[in-house]
């Protein structure tokens, strides 16, 4: 729950929505509020950047581990973990649900600034997992663009499920030891 005068999540993320229209907006109407804008970004990502130097190395891990000050900081160049890390660790954060589904996900790396992930699909998943491959390599690329713009794309190789050859049949008579006849003396 909210502090008193503080925002809920939800009233963030409307914010956010609503911002991104206004901006979009401003962007085709070039002249002195896109220039306060840009100018007030600037002091504010200064701001935060104080507060970064000055802070205390448990703050600091904190304020990088809350998800709006995190995107703040990848706004202005100030975010202390490297793209690939950040983009790990979205990629793990999806997992269990891409598990739930019968799929499974794989962090593969960085490849000069395309982010690799090994997407997998179940027994059970055919061609995909929930709503389908497609729809599970989405959600990775907007999890791992969104923590980490400073890469251009996310490809997702989908990968079969290894799959489990049935047991062999063994008929009995094959393994049980047969008698052998003792010569009489």
């Amino acid at each position: 729950m909210a502090d008193a005068g503080r925002l809920a999540d939800a009233a963030v993320e409307a914010r956010l929505a609503r911002l991104d229209e206004v901006l979009a907006g401003l962007e085709s109407a070039p002249g002195p509020a896109l220039e306060a804008v840009r100018l007030l970004t600037e002091v504010y990502g200064e701001a935060l950047a104080r507060v970064l130097d000055r802070a205390e190395e448990a703050l600091g891990e904190q304020l990088v581990a809350d998800e709006l000050v995190g995107h703040l900081l990848v706004l202005h160049d100030l975010h202390p973990e490297p793209p690939e890390r950040r983009a790990a660790r979205a990629v793990e954060k999806l997992r269990p649900a891409v598990r739930e589904r019968g799929g499974d996900l794989e962090w593969a790396g960085v490849d000069g600034q395309v982010a690799r992930v090994r997407l997998s699909s179940g027994g059970g998943c055919g061609s995909g997992c929930g709503g389908g491959s497609a729809d599970v390599a989405e959600a990775v690329r907007a999890a791992v663009l969104a923590v980490a713009p400073e890469l251009t794309s996310v490809e997702t190789v989908q990968e079969p499920a290894a799959r489990q050859a049935p047991p062999a049949f063994v008929p009995l008579s094959t393994i049980k030891r047969r008698a052998v006849p003792q010569e009489t003396r």
